[in-house]
């Protein structure tokens, strides 16, 4: 997932001036200081340009601290998770890793550290955070294990002009608000507007008997940089899910994946206001960068997509529709994690507050262009924004969409977790590809297929 959030740079005095330290009172060892090591490399900051600021922090660090020493070891991306794996098996593991997201933790799940006891010993204070945030990161099996550092909630990304020429309101901006015409703002609404804003090339609408789908030009709505992941493509607007179930250890298929498995599939090939396999790869859709392409209407990404966005004009965001009454804004975060192997938790938890919460925050925010978790951070951050995208945006819908994350996340940990995601793209792929398939059939033919791998990991 991309993480260029280039604007973030607008931010840094304002949020450096902000950044407050947590000062737990901590036993002091009395002699030699502790070493905590700081593994680095399974997601940002293993890039030469990273180094020089992480390298600072722990200088900062040290000289901030007697009782702590904080040392670092960084990979590079394409040898991190062989790096750690080896360091691990060896005994060496280190006491930190991160920045890393949801899909990059999983090959280490059961190896994080619960940090509930330590936030009780030390009435650590949570409420900087929103709450679903910090619930974001608890497992019913493992309780919690990370704190929110960087937090990229997901919603609707929409095209003014697009709506203006096609006489059509926008859609919502605020959670629970209705459609213009006062119908519920739900996934029959959002298709319903999507049909009229996709065009064939006679300027017929996708509602009309003459529609060509052979020839469009223009569509209503597609899942921007989905992954070829169904998973990221449904849990928004259809909500949270997984396919594997832990007490069975069986393959499963929720049923509002399933019902949005069939809406997705409708859209690409029956009711064609989602673009396919074909139309997404054309030049017409920049071979997948959809959104920018100008000729999509609506498109469901997160708020790192600012990233890209410098080219394109006159772009708002609005809420995700609803499905059964339920919203759901996916979430991407990166994080930091302490393994459960390390010896020292009450001091590695204090540099994970360094990291998260206390002054290396906004500058490891900075150098990884990353979206700061905490509200104080956050909206500063957004106000900057403005200042490049100047069309005015609502922000305020970033800020209500991170209270409405998929949990479980939709990159949650599978069995064989690796093989299990090419799986799932290779037949995401093949459903955006083929019209005309039953789609019961080939959603029991995915579970068939992950129940193999998922037994195989045993």
């Amino acid at each position: 997932m991309s993480r260029k959030l280039m604007i973030v740079l607008l931010t840094l005095a304002l949020v450096s001036a902000l950044a407050v330290p947590f000062a737990p009172a901590l036993a002091q060892d009395g002699g030699e200081p502790v070493v905590i090591t700081w593994f680095i490399g399974l997601g940002a900051g293993g890039q030469p340009e990273h180094q020089a600021a992480q390298n600072e922090i722990v200088e900062e660090f040290n000289a901030e601290h007697d009782d702590i020493e904080l040392e670092i070891i960084v990979a590079d991306f394409d040898v991190s998770r062989d790096t750690l794996s080896t360091l691990i098996a060896s005994g060496d593991a280190p006491d930190i890793i991160g920045p890393v997201g949801i899909g990059g933790s999983n090959d280490y799940a059961g190896t994080f550290l619960d940090l509930q006891p330590i936030i009780d010993e030390l009435d650590y204070d949570l409420s900087r955070w929103a709450p679903s945030l910090v619930d974001f990161y608890r497992d019913p099996e493992e309780g919690l294990t990370a704190l929110p550092f960087a937090t990229y909630p997901s919603f609707i990304y929409f095209n003014r002009d697009l709506f203006d020429a096609a006489g059509l309101d926008y859609p919502p901006q605020a959670y629970g608000e209705p459609y213009a015409d006062g119908d519920e703002w739900n996934v029959d609404k959002l298709r319903e507007v999507a049909m009229k804003l996709t065009l064939d090339a006679n300027g017929n609408d996708a509602t009309s008997p003459d529609f060509d789908p052979g020839n469009i030009v223009q569509f209503g709505y597609a899942p921007q940089w989905w992954g070829d992941d169904i998973r990221s493509a449904v849990t928004s607007p259809f909500g949270a899910g997984s396919f594997y179930d832990p007490e069975t250890g069986n393959a499963v298929m929720p049923d509002n994946w399933r019902a949005g498995i069939k809406w997705l599939y409708a859209g690409w090939h029956e009711d064609h206001f989602v673009p396919n396999y074909d139309y997404q790869q054309s030049d017409l859709l920049l071979a997948g960068n959809v959104f920018n392409s100008g000729h999509v209407a609506m498109s469901h990404s997160h708020l790192w997509y600012t990233c890209c966005l410098l080219d394109v004009p006159n772009w708002d965001i609005a809420v995700p529709p609803s499905y059964e009454g339920v919203y759901t804004a996916k979430m991407h975060a990166d994080t930091f994690r302490i393994l459960e192997y390390t010896e020292h938790p009450v001091e590695a938890f204090q540099v994970l507050d360094y990291l998260v919460a206390g002054p290396a925050m906004p500058k490891l925010l900075q150098v990884y262009g990353a979206t700061p978790s905490d509200e104080v951070y956050l909206q500063p951050f957004l106000d900057n924004l403005d200042e490049t995208f100047t069309q005015g945006v609502n922000w305020d819908v970033v800020i209500e969409s991170a209270n409405y994350p998929d949990n479980p996340n939709h990159e949650s940990w599978l069995p064989n977790y690796s093989e299990s995601v090419v799986a799932i793209q290779n037949w995401s792929l093949y459903m955006q590809a083929t019209p005309g398939l039953d789609v019961d059939a080939e959603i029991e033919d995915l579970l068939a297929t992950l129940q193999g791998i998922f037994d195989a990991a045993e």
